[in-house]
């Protein structure tokens, strides 16, 4: 099995959208363990809170569901890429993403809308806004899906809509790049111990321990299979197996079988 460091070789730049907490701050922890003297810049609305020795970042306060913002962080990047990091490969990590728990359009249509901004437009402003530049030195577009992209999802409908976007588009662009010297993984975790449950409206604990795996396990998986030259990669033993399951059934009967394990569980815990 290639090693983590592998997926590093070549790479002299990450640039990662929402590297503040999550999955991106663990992005940002093991891969400047493992290669201390990358670049990192990060995109967020929050500067990260890393305790690694030496870390090379820069921190470009950005709302990634403005797309005026983006386009000006874009601007920084490219700042970034020529002077912290003006030569070898760069990752770009499209980690950024949210959820909504609850009827739609609960809690109201302008945060559906956000939700489509941050998950689907920022990442596709991002990548076409990088990839020239990518092109031009080599390396990688590691885009954060989810195994909710699998299947219809009720009560989380638009999300799980959006990571299905992501899923579909990060496999067919890798097509698209085949020969450049670039190539595209779409990651798919399934519940992560991170801050995703409390901002989609769950109560703490509404996943119990059993059924997620924390973001470290994620980002290992992540860059094992970027090592191994996957486009695809599905987090966790558990997690595979659901997806190749729900992959055998038509979507309405999954859709249903889905809205009523949603609307059961996981309805019972929302905040009031």
């Amino acid at each position: 099995m290639p090693s983590p460091e592998a997926a590093l070789r070549n790479i002299s730049a990450v640039v990662i959208t929402g590297g503040s907490s999550g999955i991106g701050k663990s992005f940002i922890e093991l891969c400047s363990r493992l290669r201390p003297d990358i670049a990192f810049c990060n995109l967020s609305r929050r500067k990260p809170d890393i305790a690694v020795g030496q870390l090379k970042l820069r921190h470009v306060p950005c709302d990634l569901s403005d797309s005026a913002q983006v386009e000006r962080a874009v601007a920084e990047v490219r700042e970034f890429l020529s002077v912290d990091a003006p030569t070898g490969g760069i990752l770009l990590i499209n980690n950024s993403g949210f959820g909504i728990y609850g009827r739609f359009p609960e809690p109201g249509p302008a945060q559906q809308v956000e939700m489509l901004d941050v998950n689907v437009r920022a990442v596709v402003q991002m990548t076409a806004a990088l990839l020239p530049v990518i092109k031009s030195r080599g390396g990688a577009i590691l885009t954060v899906a989810s195994t909710a992209a699998f299947q219809p999802t009720p009560f989380l409908s638009t999300y799980g809509a959006t990571k299905a976007f992501v899923l579909n588009w990060s496999l067919a662009l890798n097509e698209e790049l085949r020969g450049s010297g670039v190539r595209t993984l779409a990651v798919c975790p399934g519940p992560t111990s991170t801050d995703f449950f409390q901002r989609a409206g769950l109560k703490e604990g509404a996943v119990p321990s059993m059924f997620g795996e924390t973001s470290e396990k994620v980002v290992l998986a992540s860059l094992r299979a970027l090592a191994k030259g996957k486009s695809m990669v599905v987090s966790g033993w558990k997690n595979k197996l659901m997806t190749a399951f729900v992959s055998q059934f038509p979507k309405p009967l999954v859709a249903r079988l889905a809205g009523l394990a949603l609307g059961h569980f996981r309805m019972k815990q929302v905040k009031k």
